[in-house]
């Protein structure tokens, strides 16, 4: 579903407070490049960055969890300031089972972004899955949005601006109630 106007893609973006990342085809296009050396490269999207350091500062928590190994997302990761960095990460819903209950979250106000077969057990247990633009048909299935944007052209950001929108008009409204 791509409809941003979804009154339940709000309900559930409006609870978030751990915005759950994959590396590979979401943070970046999916390609896998390799210097002569063999070190694997990685490229990813200033945007994307930006988005997610908006995200945390607004007060959501952000983790990055990939089943690969490269010391490049560790390098990103550190750079944009996450806490939470899972690299290597094979069975990716315990890991986030286990983020949760280290923060005290549960399984409903996590927002997942996978894009392959091995992100599914996570999209299927979460509150908001959600995907990217060139995801595989089984995710885009299962996600309550489905970014414009294709893995590493900025979809993350496309998804954070949506989280943003969402938490600032729940917190307008509390304003309203507050006065």
């Amino acid at each position: 579903m791509s409809d941003n106007s979804n009154p339940e893609l709000h309900k559930r973006l409006s609870q978030v407070k751990l915005l759950a990342l994959d590396v590979d085809g979401v943070l970046t296009d999916g390609g896998l490049y390799y210097t002569d050396s063999g070190e694997e490269l990685k490229k990813f999207n200033v945007k994307d960055g930006q988005g997610i350091k908006l995200v945390m500062q607004a007060g959501v928590e952000v983790a990055i969890v990939t089943t690969s190994t490269s010391h490049a997302t560790l390098h990103r990761a550190k750079k944009l300031g996450i806490k939470h960095t899972f690299i290597g990460a094979e069975d990716k819903l315990t890991v986030i089972k286990k983020l949760c209950e280290d923060l005290s979250l549960s399984l409903s106000q996590v927002a997942y972004v996978g894009d392959d077969i091995v992100d599914l057990p996570v999209m299927c247990a979460v509150g908001c899955p959600l995907t990217v633009a060139d995801a595989m048909p089984d995710n885009q299935a299962c996600a309550v949005y489905v970014s414009r944007l294709a893995g590493g052209q900025g979809c993350v950001r496309e998804i954070c601006d949506l989280l943003l929108k969402t938490k600032s008009k729940v917190e307008a409204r509390l304003s309203l109630i507050e006065k």
